[in-house]
């Protein structure tokens, strides 16, 4: 398995800032709404699904829902592009309008999973958080792009698609410190070892993981990014 680089000056960030460790002094107890959602080739339709799971989550009580990468687009080339939106441009985002306009309505926090983001020209594998006043609070951008070959298997480059984001995401929402990542930055222990030495309370990887190495990799990598 195969990953985009990331600049040098990233990485001196994330062991420098492992160095000052912070713990927070009180834990709150709070509900978190983990959205599975079935992607469609539908759009409209892939939106209306994400909002109604919100909405079942808020009925049980979350006050932090969180939904998977890529849920409002197949995960496949032949989409991204398709799918792409302007976050610049709200009102030509309806993704972003409807995440605002659900984590206003609820009063909730939520992180957006991820969905393809246009930006200068750019493709990129981009999660939005939303505060309880329906703003957007933070973006970040998937730095460890998934380049996979197994032979016989699979052959898959994230890279040849999105550009890599360059900057770490922490977030500081009504639930606490929140420090962002997407699916294959779970694989790099740096990231997640800057977000606790930040003191985040919660670390999020929205993740589309595929078969192939989804059951040896996805459990062990949340693990080993928790110690």
């Amino acid at each position: 398995m195969m990953a985009s680089s990331t600049s040098s000056s990233i990485e001196h960030t994330m062991l420098a800032a492992s160095e000052q460790l912070q713990v927070p002094s009180s834990i709150t107890k709070f509900k978190i709404g983990l959205c599975q959602l079935s992607v469609t080739s539908e759009k409209n339709q892939n939106l209306a699904c994400a909002h109604n799971s919100i909405k079942a989550a808020v009925k049980c009580g979350a006050s932090l829902v969180v939904l998977p990468e890529m849920w409002n687009c197949p995960y496949s080339n032949d989409y991204f592009a398709k799918f792409a939106e302007d976050f610049e441009n709200e009102d030509a985002s309806p993704t972003f309008s409807m995440l605002s306009e659900a984590a206003c309505s609820h009063g909730i926090t939520i992180v957006g999973g991820s969905v393809p983001e246009s930006s200068d020209g750019q493709l990129y594998n981009t999660s939005c958080v939303f505060g309880p006043d329906g703003k957007l609070k933070a973006k970040h951008r998937k730095i460890h792009l998934f380049d996979i070959e197994i032979p016989g298997d699979i052959t898959f480059k994230e890279s040849d698609f999105f550009a890599a984001g360059d900057k770490p995401t922490i977030v500081d929402t009504d639930v606490g410190r929140i420090g962002i990542g997407i699916c294959h930055d779970i694989r790099f222990p740096e990231l997640a070892a800057l977000y606790r030495a930040k003191g985040a309370r919660i670390i999020c990887y929205p993740g589309a993981f595929n078969i192939s190495t989804g059951e040896l990799l996805w459990e062990v990598m949340q693990r080993a990014s928790c110690l």
